[in-house]
């Protein structure tokens, strides 16, 4: 834990262009697979899940990964802040707050909020609270000045890292001789997502992998996993397809990015209740929403299928819908008075 370490990529991705050499050891790794038995599943159907969303406490979910080849070039190149930017109830923003401070660095972060809120304090619920505790810097911002950093292009570097590349290395291990035959996982920036469908591809896996998207269409991410590819040198002729034969994406924004409809706050509570399992409702409570409404709308196509899905973490974030999850908890009744006689 907090070693940096030589970093060799899998045998399979030894032909990638843009390989890191260096790694600071944050995350708890392994993360554990199970059988999940989710309410709603297609009959036939066996589903498991695995658990990015123990990677630790305060670092929980699948952004460490990329962290522990961000920070440790951070760190290479004598770099003493890092920068990020989300929204207000950011994932990606806390593990990056969390993450440079276990290493000596200050970390800014430039957070999306209401207009109506912007001159108050932004309090202290979900991430924040830990942002603020662990000294981030909070540097909020109207939506209108968001569009325009969120459209600066990304540096170069890591498109997405080897991270995910590195996990589908650890699935591999894992999941060996099982026959499972898909693997689901929420997708937000596409990063996660293409890092385990080239994985995929690469070590000959031969699962279905779909990426249910919570921010954007299935358009706009084929594309945009184009132009990842292209950076690391895994063109079509090197993989013998482009992006749309790797994955499928798959619409799952519903009202939009971190706006819950009720039914999808209503299926995250009850596989919590049935399964003790909490997936939050930005990402992974979306994609699982996605997910299992596939399999109602059509279960014959997931009969006999084995699928794991890929629980990337957030339960933070679950703070910022108290209120519209406080009736669906309530209606359980399962608060008592106990009265001693």
């Amino acid at each position: 834990m907090l070693q940096q370490e030589p970093y060799t990529a899998p045998e399979w991705a030894a032909s990638l262009e843009v390989v890191p050499t260096q790694r600071y050891r944050l995350a708890q790794l392994p993360t554990p697979v199970h059988p999940w038995a989710v309410p709603g599943l297609a009959p036939g159907c066996e589903l498991h899940i695995k658990r990015d969303d123990l990677t630790g406490m305060q670092l929980s979910g699948n952004k460490v990964r990329k962290l522990e080849f961000l920070l440790a070039e951070a760190r290479e190149k004598g770099h003493d802040s890092v920068i990020t930017i989300g929204g207000i109830q950011s994932n990606h923003a806390r593990a990056t707050a969390v993450a440079a401070r276990y290493l000596g660095l200050e970390s800014h972060l430039i957070l999306r909020n209401s207009d109506e809120l912007l001159e108050k304090d932004p309090g202290l619920a979900g991430n924040l609270l830990v942002e603020r505790l662990v000294g981030a810097h909070i540097w909020q911002l109207v939506s209108s000045q968001w569009l325009c950093l969120a459209a600066t292009p990304p540096c170069p570097g890591h498109p997405f890292g080897c991270s995910y590349l590195d996990m589908m290395r650890e699935l591999e291990q894992q999941i060996a001789g099982q026959c499972f035959t898909d693997i689901a996982v929420a997708c937000g920036s596409s990063g996660t997502a293409l890092g385990i469908a080239l994985g995929n591809r690469l070590a000959g896996l031969g699962l279905r992998v779909h990426a249910y998207c919570i921010c954007a269409s299935p358009a706009f991410f084929y594309r945009h996993c184009d132009s990842l590819l292209a950076e690391l040198g895994a063109t079509p002729d090197v993989l013998g397809c482009c992006a749309e034969g790797l994955l499928r994406f798959v619409q799952a924004q519903g009202e939009g990015y971190a706006k819950s409809r009720a039914e999808e706050l209503a299926h995250l509570v009850e596989t919590a209740a049935a399964t003790g399992v909490v997936v939050d409702p930005v990402y992974t409570g979306k994609a699982l929403h996605g997910l299992v409404s596939e399999m109602r709308a059509d279960p014959q196509a997931w009969a006999g299928r084995k699928v794991l899905f890929m629980h990337t973490g957030g339960l933070l974030g679950m703070y910022d819908k108290a209120t519209q999850l406080e009736p669906l908890i309530q209606a359980a009744e399962r608060t008592h008075r106990l009265v001693l006689e």
